[in-house]
């Protein structure tokens, strides 16, 4: 009779054991599940313009020749005003808010209306460029300047031209100091997951050597 008990305490030992691994498991199964299905299911990866030597980057690391690129590229579309200022800059403003912090968007509205008011946009067409020799190959610690994990300072020098009416009235050579910042928020709007959070201090004019400043 106890041989027969002791088999039964056993099987029941067993089942109760059996029960605890499944419960063990269906956590684990749920963890993991969970796991899925908060995975981002897109990942932004900064890859190098140059992949000759090769590259070993974390996935969030941004190298700083596409931060230089990002600024260059969205500083200049905010400064090309094709036919008239007063139309092209807010069109710009506009159509290129999803790569603007929204301070930077409040700031670059308040500068369209000031120079609305002023005059200086009516019938203005306006374009800025790299000065040749002056990009981030040349000098890549002066352009850009990581200032955190997800902040950087880039400093363009660009040719800055100005018409009214097919009558040039300003032609400078400025340096830009731009803040660009991580921006992930929305990846279908902004595929470069950063931001222009515009001027880091003062823009100032330069001269070339053996030209006009």
């Amino acid at each position: 009779m106890s041989r027969f008990r002791n088999k039964v305490d056993a099987q029941q030992a067993h089942i109760f054991s059996l029960r605890l691994a499944v419960m063990i498991l269906a956590l684990v199964c749920a963890g993991l599940w969970y796991g899925w299905r908060s995975a981002p299911t897109d990942l932004t990866v900064h890859v190098p313009p140059d992949l000759r030597s090769g590259s070993t980057r974390k996935w969030w690391d941004v190298p700083p020749e596409n931060v230089y690129a990002f600024a260059l590229y969205i500083f200049g579309q905010l400064n090309r005003w094709p036919s008239d200022g007063e139309q092209d800059y807010r069109r710009a403003i506009y159509g290129l808010q999803s790569y603007l912090t929204p301070s930077c968007k409040a700031f670059l509205d308040g500068d369209y209306e000031y120079r609305k008011a002023a005059g200086e946009l009516r019938q203005r067409v306006r374009g800025v460029y790299e000065i040749l020799g002056r990009g981030y190959s040349e000098d890549p610690e002066l352009r850009v300047k990581q200032l955190d994990r997800d902040s950087w300072l880039v400093k363009l020098d660009l040719n800055a031209d100005e018409y009214y009416a097919a009558e040039p009235v300003k032609r400078v050579v400025v340096r830009y100091p731009l803040r660009v910042v991580r921006f992930d928020l929305d990846p279908e709007r902004n595929k470069w997951g950063l931001a222009l959070d515009c001027y880091q201090g003062t823009p100032q004019k330069i001269s070339l050597p053996g030209g006009e400043p």
